[in-house]
């Protein structure tokens, strides 16, 4: 199976009856689709069943906790009133945040030594500081941070947290940062869809089409997202296509699993038999990269299995 089935299994996707739909046990039901949840599903419905229904156990790497450190001091940094939006008081907010930081479950689940905590530190601090290279925060009129949007898009009970909604002359801006590397234009659709998404669910709450979108990463560059009625009713159908797909799987009780590259990286590879040959087979091949901990996974569960 390839990678790209499970998106055109998710267009092709009928309406389930009401009976069909009482058939589904109810720890299949989603409560609702997150645009990373909705994306994970088109890339592998085998991997959303292990991380949404079975809720196997999924710690984050170093990369997205720091990115969870710079979110909250940015998120504190932003209900400043705008004369404080210093690097001196993002510095001082650091500070503040870091024992919350320290205690978080993610972060020690690193397991870092003396050494990996002060790196991780320079990278968090890394990030926040990538702010300035892309905008004055002086400059920004905050509508709101971190705002939990909870709204039936199409049908669809749809969630995301947005990390800032900016008032501007032209309208609303979804904001929302990035302290990992920006992407090539190849990979960076699912981000474009997840701003569309946001901003679909504002214009349900807010009775106004945002202006548009911007993901900022931080020290990089700032990607916009231009918001058409055309491709907001893209990003809507694809949702509601999604959820339709989600339906079906969950009255199946079938995940199929989408082998591919990216089996180099997942988390529950050692619990997918297709995930396991896959990147045996590219380890054989010379074709599985070195940085990919999916061989030590593998490893650990067999060695856990003797």
């Amino acid at each position: 199976m390839t990678m790209t089935e499970p998106a055109e299994q998710a267009k092709s996707a009928e309406e389930p009856t009401s009976d069909k739909l009482l058939e589904i046990p109810e720890r299949y039901v989603p409560k609702y689709l997150s645009p990373s949840s909705a994306s994970s599903f088109r890339e592998c419905a085998r991997r959303w069943k292990f991380r949404y229904v079975d809720r196997l156990p999924d710690p984050p790497g170093e990369a997205a906790v720091t990115g969870t450190f710079a979110h909250m001091v940015l998120e504190k940094l932003m209900q400043e009133p705008v004369e404080n939006r210093t690097v001196d008081r993002a510095k001082e907010l650091a500070r503040e945040l870091w024992p919350k930081m320290e205690n978080h479950r993610d972060f020690q689940g690193l397991e870092l030594d003396e050494r990996g905590g002060l790196d991780f530190r320079k990278n968090g601090w890394r990030a926040i500081e990538g702010l300035w290279d892309l905008e004055d925060p002086r400059q920004v009129t905050v509508a709101s941070t971190e705002q939990d949007v909870r709204v039936e898009i199409n049908g669809v009970p749809f969630r995301g947290i947005i990390d800032r909604v900016d008032e501007t002359d032209d309208g609303l801006v979804v904001t929302d940062y990035k302290s990992g590397k920006a992407p090539s234009e190849r990979f960076s659709s699912n981000y474009a869809t997840q701003m569309l998404l946001y901003a679909a669910a504002l214009t349900e709450l807010e009775g106004r089409k945002p202006a548009k979108a911007q993901l900022l990463y931080l020290g990089q560059k700032v990607v916009e997202v231009e918001i058409t009625d055309d491709n907001l009713a893209e990003a809507v159908d694809e949702l509601r296509s999604t959820w339709l797909a989600i339906m079906e799987r969950c009255i199946s009780l079938e995940f199929e699993a989408s082998t591919g590259p990216l089996c180099g990286w997942c988390p529950f590879v050692a619990q997918c038999p297709e995930g396991t040959e896959e990147v045996l087979h590219r380890d054989k091949i010379g074709k599985l990269r070195s940085d990919a901990p999916a061989l030590e996974r593998i490893a650990q569960a067999e060695k856990a299995d003797d």
